[in-house]
């Protein structure tokens, strides 16, 4: 009886573009389905009389497009008789949506057709037979291509990305890697990590994309220092801020992010929506990237990352296996450097201060002044010697010292010219402020060239002192991650003017904090990270030490003042030929 009644109802209902002509079944009438509609009739609804018609179609399904004609109502009638399909069930329709699928996806992976190429799309049931027509401007075709060129979402898209590998620093400047994705085979994993993305507690890594030219990488800088600013303050207070580098094995354009890992032992859902709320407010591009970590009952790591929904909030996607990586030969941030604040020639350091005239107004005006300075010079027939060394060993009471015995001309990096920008430029990024000192010495090398025809010259500070902050600063860890020694990023710029001599004063940390608080001046954040962390104070001074072409010759200003002295003029004398 339900099978009846279904079929009635469904008798009842007429087609679209049908009509009701009396007892006789023609192409419009109640009963008739019209080819395209591949529905099937039940047993019911093919019994005569069912219809309204006095000579329904019969118990017997007639061959497919069977017809038989009738007389009556004053003419001779075609009567088409109704096409019976088996019953579709549940099982054959997913079969045919499968089937469906797997022609689009043959299609998808197989590449994007030639332009002009003529492609047929399957029909669906009902709709009417499209002409061939160009790939672009099917509407299917579009959605299609905008899935291969946009993002590709999923665990299973993510999956044919290279494996993303994560320097952790933790106490100590100690660094810890592990992979996210798919794993190294033979690492062997490191229980430092577990204990810091694992439960109690809940770590989120937050880091920013270096991708583009000089432009966004200036930009991510930005957005770098800013982040660093804004997690340390409000409900980020309680939680543990680390340093992050993401970085590919392969390497590339593009392979490195540096961002933070933020830990939160109370796991507070407060601290997520403050996360979330802060990537809100970072419209502009490179836009951070926000991810989750988490453990499951057989205590594996998984990072799940946020990914923000245009106008519909944030979701999380799919999570990926948090696994040991191999710690590499050489650390992530070396290859980079060359960009990143050891810039090997002019135009690199130009060029980023030309992605900074649009918020920095002055650095239109130190480029003014570079463009002044001829890109050759060449140095006179006097000596010129350069003074390095930390902050507090006495540079300047020996660069002055050595100028009055030598009757030479004293100049400094940077020059009088840009000195009054220092404080605009340091407090801005590593790369900017590594560029603005390093057209510094530019500058300097142009003074260098015109008094060294006339007299010697002594100089306070050169590129060996731009060059170790920016390795010290950008290459994370302790001693040991540093770069290599006779490595090139210790060898002097081809364009710069190159001194005859450099010296390196050396004081003992002790007597350095001593002299420190004794002077009362105003500390940059470079100055203070050197009080308050020994090892990057370390890392500085092993940079000077591995200075190539020209190589720095150690000088102990613990003595007294003249004792010193009488040391510099000694070295001076048996290294210039000239005194």
């Amino acid at each position: 009886m339900k099978r009846y009644t279904r079929a009635r109802a469904h008798a009842r209902v007429p087609y679209p573009g049908t009509s009701n002509t009396g007892g006789i079944i023609q192409p419009g009438a109640w009963g008739h389905r019209p080819a395209s509609h591949r529905g099937s009739l039940s047993e019911a609804a093919r019994r005569p009389g069912l219809c309204g018609c006095p000579s329904g179609p019969s118990w017997r399904q007639p061959a497919r497009g069977a017809t038989s004609r009738s007389g009556g109502g004053g003419g001779e009638t075609e009567e088409v008789a109704p096409t019976r399909a088996p019953p579709t069930s549940r099982r054959r329709r997913r079969r045919r949506r499968r089937r469906r699928r797997r022609r689009r996806f043959v299609f998808v992976s197989t590449g994007v057709p030639p332009a002009g190429s003529q492609v047929s799309f399957p029909q669906r049931p009902g709709r009417h037979r499209e002409a061939p027509m160009t790939f672009g401007r099917h509407p299917r075709a579009r959605r299609l291509l905008a899935r291969l060129s946009g993002r590709r979402r999923g665990a299973c898209a993510r999956a044919m990305e290279p494996p993303r590998c994560f320097a952790l620093e933790l106490p100590g400047c100690t660094l810890a890697h592990f992979a996210v994705g798919e794993l190294a085979p033979g690492a062997r994993p490191d229980p430092r990590v577990a204990a810091l993305l694992g439960p109690p507690g809940r770590s989120y890594s937050l880091s920013v994309p270096e991708t583009g030219g000089v432009g966004a990488r200036v930009r991510a800088a930005r957005l770098h220092q800013h982040l660093r600013q804004q997690l340390r303050r409000g409900p980020f207070q309680r939680c543990e801020l680390r340093r992050l580098l993401g970085y590919r094995p392969d390497g590339g354009a593009g392979a490195l992010q540096h961002g933070f890992l933020l830990r939160d032992p109370r796991d507070s859902p407060d601290t997520r929506q403050a996360l979330l709320e802060l990537l809100d407010a970072c419209p502009e591009a490179p836009r951070p990237l926000l991810a989750e970590f988490s453990g499951d009952r057989l205590c594996q790591l998984w990072q799940r990352p946020w990914e923000r929904r245009d106008g519909r909030g944030w979701r999380q996607l799919g999570g990926e296996r948090v696994g040991p990586a191999p710690e590499p030969a050489l650390h992530p941030v070396v290859p980079d450097l060359p960009s990143a604040g050891v810039f090997p020639h002019r135009e690199a350091a130009c060029a980023v201060l030309e992605a900074c005239t649009s918020f920095i107004p002055e650095a239109r005006e130190v480029l003014d002044l570079v463009d002044q300075c001829p890109e050759q010079v060449q140095k006179g027939r006097f000596p010129v010697i350069v003074i390095e060394g930390l902050d507090a060993t006495g540079k300047t009471t020996v660069t002055q010292s050595v100028s009055d015995s030598l009757k030479a001309v004293l100049l400094k990096s940077p020059p009088s010219c840009i000195s009054q920008w220092r404080k605009i430029f340091d407090d801005e990024p590593t790369i900017i402020r590594r560029a603005f000192y390093s057209l510094g010495n530019y500058i300097v090398a142009s003074e260098i060239a015109k008094e060294s025809t006339k007299s010697p010259v002594v100089v306070d500070r050169y590129w060996h002192s731009t060059a170790t902050y920016a390795i010290a600063t950008e290459v994370s860890g302790g001693l040991q991650h540093l770069p290599p020694i006779h490595h090139p990023i210790y060898q002097w710029p081809r364009d710069l003017l190159k001194p005859d001599l450099i010296l390196l004063l050396t004081v003992s940390p002790e007597e350095r904090m001593q002299r420190i608080e004794g002077r009362g001046m105003e500390k940059t954040r470079e100055e203070a990270e050197l009080e308050t962390n020994s090892i990057f104070r370390q890392k500085v001074e092993v940079c000077y030490q591995r200075m190539e072409n020209p190589g720095c010759h150690v000088v102990d200003a613990s003595p007294s003042r003249e004792k010193v002295l009488q040391m510099v003029l000694s070295v001076i004398q048996n290294n210039c030929n000239y005194l």
